[in-house]
């Protein structure tokens, strides 16, 4: 009597949070179907196409497992039992610290899967930049909240603020990806934040008392 083999266990969670890794590390491009296959056990194509659909359905949903996961780094913007400078602060030193571990892929997925795409993979640049423009929305809100309970003057540029602050927060993940440490984007942040401190005249009066 033929034996035959013992069906291949599949677990769809396991499978997308693996692909968020490969998606994270090498992009959306140069991810292929056999690495994403093989990483899910060395499934079939036609096993990986009953459980995704596509390639672009995965990707879809590995972002939407990123957010849910490390992505939350960023939910202090939102937090209102904080300061709003406090929140901007542990937002970005939360980040900091996240892209930087080495127990997975340096950077940040939002920022790194797609840097150069193809012009048929455009829509999927757009997926991304959907989700960055939330957490573009999210340090807005925060920002215009300082102004709002007169932590920063009624006469702040809220747009430069709101760039200064995003540009640096993109920009981690380049500083990651190449190597700098967690200490020096952290001995960063702390000067970034002495912006704040000018505009809101704490910097200046911490001064003056010194004086």
């Amino acid at each position: 009597m033929t034996r035959t083999g013992r069906p291949r266990t599949f677990n769809r969670d396991d499978a997308v949070a693996t692909a968020m890794l490969l998606f994270w590390e090498h992009g959306f491009e140069s991810t292929s179907l056999a690495q994403l296959r093989a990483v899910m056990g060395g499934i079939s194509a036609a096993s990986f196409y009953a459980a995704f659909e596509s390639k672009e359905v995965l990707f879809r949903e590995a972002v939407d497992q990123y957010m849910s996961t490390y992505g939350q780094v960023s939910d202090s913007f939102r937090d209102k039992s904080m300061t709003s400078r406090a929140a901007i602060e542990q937002g970005l030193r939360r980040s900091a610290r996240m892209q930087t571990e080495s127990s997975h892929p340096l950077g940040c997925l939002l920022v790194l899967s797609t840097v150069n795409c193809s012009p048929e993979q455009k829509h999927i640049q757009e997926i991304l930049a959907k989700e960055r423009e939330k957490v573009h929305g999210w340090m807005k809100d925060c920002i215009e909240r300082g102004v709002a309970n007169g932590e920063l003057p009624v006469s702040t540029d809220i747009f430069m603020l709101v760039t200064l602050f995003e540009t640096f927060l993109r920009g981690i993940s380049q500083q990651a990806r190449d190597g700098v440490p967690y200490e020096a984007i952290d001995a960063a942040i702390t000067q970034l934040m002495s912006v704040w401190d000018a505009l809101s005249g704490k910097q200046g009066r911490q001064q003056g008392e010194r004086i």
